[in-house]
């Protein structure tokens, strides 16, 4: 049972002693490398970023409109994501128009691959060229990516133009994030992101219907256009409007200064690695490549030469880390960070796999099959807003946490039991509990990982937060696949042999169209094929959802501010080693 008690000091302090050093005191020459005075004193306190409610409005308009280009444009369009995203929605178009239909889901890879390898980054880029300068800089890149889609005359030409997108769209998110934790007391911090959960649900639910008109009415072409004016708002909102102020030291550097202080090394080998890990598992799920392959072991042992040298950079090298290890180290940022992992793995496992369960063994039609998922839609925007309400009316989250982890644990358990005899209100509903378990799961560990570190750790620690929840989405995806795939392989081997086996088993892997159509043995075999794997791949995500509540256990509870004064006062007390609060789940 988790215990409430007053802790020492010390307890209160990182679970590593190495307490981050102030802006002003990173490997300057004439500065002591081991000092660890506050990065404020008491004669030059923190600035208070204040802002009316009519700023706050616009503020929060320009940030979120977006976040919602960010998800209607197809954050996450992998098409086996989420198809109902605007580019999803324009693939097959698209590949005929170019006469190349065998890449189009090259569109969706590049762009999610380059959220995945750039959203860490802007972290940093937050600290070092402030909130506007960083959301400014990933607006331009997601802006410029999508209006080049609109004039691309090869597909290889929009491959590159949704690469240079996904380089903007995670810090589009990612930035949006960290200005919201600037303006908002951490209290209510929940709740606006719920409200810009929501909103990104809307965006992503939109991008397919949207799309599919305009793409019928004007164009393909015309999908990617039709932004820029919302682009050109969000542009002008956060120039004129987002003015974060931050500690006088890092605002009074120049801009070469600035520049000096960026870790390009450890950017770029932070950026290989995560690139040729995910690639390798992607390619292995697309593609079926073996493992043996050399370019699956190759992009694999690059990965790990990248990985070993970006910590080598991080650790001993780099003025001004990307990602500092001693902030991944302690103990609340690493269980954040694993449970985010683990449960994006697991909802987009979710999302990819139940839609085929209705095609492949149910034999829906594709509309009926994609409209299991809107209890689970609705439950995450519900999850979200939930878990706000409940940490801005008692300043809580620990037990939110593990109630929310505990509840995706519930809904793969169900999913997992389904068969022939599954009543129809278990298949509509199993689903709801691991949407609104996992929305009030990102929502309250975002918090805990904002609430957890230094307030010159913040956007850093947002960034590794959204860096684990994008890598999940392709893991999750690409090995259930592999799952899948290994098992469904297998099993229909097993049942169906003869002289034409090896082409009936090729095309049933690859389109669940054909099923209906087979004669009744073969249909039978393939129906009990497919749902055999899908057991297997559901097993599979309840295993990993009990990993996501047991890494939820160490996460510890946190003051949460109700009010801006009250959260400079934490930050400051929290920098002095004097900071009071109540800490559960040791």
């Amino acid at each position: 049972m988790p215990s409430t008690r007053r802790p020492s000091s010390a307890d209160s302090r990182p679970l590593l002693e190495d307490r981050p050093p102030s802006y002003h005191s990173v490997r300057d020459d004439h500065v002591d490398e081991d000092a660890e005075s506050p990065p404020y004193s008491d004669a030059t306190p923190p600035p208070l970023n204040t802002f009316s409610k009519s700023d706050t409005c616009w503020i929060l308009a320009g940030l979120w409109s977006g976040v919602f280009l960010g998800a209607f444009d197809g954050k996450s369009s992998l098409p086996t994501c989420n198809p109902s995203t605007v580019v999803a929605t324009l693939l097959t178009p698209i590949g005929s128009d170019f006469s190349a239909s065998n890449q189009a889901s090259y569109i969706g890879t590049a762009y999610l691959l380059s959220v995945c390898c750039f959203t860490p980054l802007y972290g940093r880029l937050a600290d070092l060229m402030g909130r506007k300068g960083a959301m400014l800089l990933a607006l331009t890149l997601f802006g410029s990516g999508t209006i080049i889609c609109g004039f691309a005359t090869s597909m290889e030409a929009l491959i590159a133009a949704r690469a240079l997108a996904g380089m903007g769209g995670g810090g589009v998110m990612t930035v949006s994030s960290i200005t919201v934790t600037d303006m908002i007391p951490l209290k209510q911090r929940g709740l606006y992101q719920g409200m810009a959960n929501i909103l990104y649900g809307l965006g992503a639910g939109l991008g397919g219907p949207i799309g599919g008109w305009v793409n019928d009415t004007f164009g393909w072409r015309s999908a990617f256009i039709m932004q820029a004016p919302l682009l050109l708002f969000s542009f002008v909102i956060v120039a004129t409007k987002v003015n974060i102020r931050l500690p006088p030291e890092v605002e009074n550097r120049t801009v070469a200064e600035r520049l000096q202080s960026i870790d390009y090394l450890g950017s770029f080998t932070l950026v290989l690695s995560v690139a040729c890990l995910l690639l390798g598992f992607s390619l292995k799920s697309a593609e079926e490549i073996p493992w043996s392959h050399p370019w699956i072991w190759g992009l694999f042992l690059v990965s790990f030469i990248s990985g070993t040298a970006f910590v080598l950079v991080e650790q001993y090298w780099a003025p001004f880390p990307v990602m500092p290890l001693r902030l991944i180290t302690q103990r609340t940022p690493l269980a954040v960070s694993i449970s985010n992992l683990l449960g994006s793995m697991s909802a987009f496992s979710m999302m990819y796999n139940v839609p085929l369960y209705f095609s492949a063994v149910r034999l829906e039609n594709a509309s009926m099959s994609g409209l299991h998922l809107l209890p689970h839609s609705i439950a995450i925007s519900t999850g979200s807003v939930f878990a706000g309400w409940v940490m801005r009316k008692t300043g809580k989250l620990y037990t939110l946490t593990l109630a929310s982890a505990l509840l995706t644990v519930i809904a793969s358990v169900m999913v997992a039991c389904w068969n022939s005899d599954s009543s129809p209100i278990h298949l509509w509903l199993d689903l709801f509990p691991q949407g609104f378990g996992m929305a009030s799961l990102i929502t309250s560990t975002l918090i805990a990982m904002i609430a957890g570190v230094y307030k010159e750790d913040m956007a850093i620690a947002t960034g590794i937060t959204y860096l684990f929840r994008t890598t999940g989405q392709v893991l999750g995806v690409s090995l259930s696949g592999a799952v899948l795939q290994a098992v469904l392989l297998q099993k229909l081997r097993q049942r169906i042999t003869g002289p034409d086996a090896a082409e009936i088993i090729y095309a049933i892997r690859h389109t669940t169209d054909i099923i209906p159509t087979l004669e009744p043995a073969i249909k039978q075999a393939a129906v009990a094929s497919y749902a055999d794997a899908l057991r297997v791949v559901f097993i599979c995500q309840a295993a990993i959802n009990i990993l996501v509540f047991i890494s939820s256990l160490p996460i510890q509870e946190s003051v949460l501010p109700g009010t801006r004064e009250e959260q400079e006062a934490h930050y400051r007390n929290q920098n002095n080693g004097t900071d009071d609060h109540t800490r559960e789940g040791d």
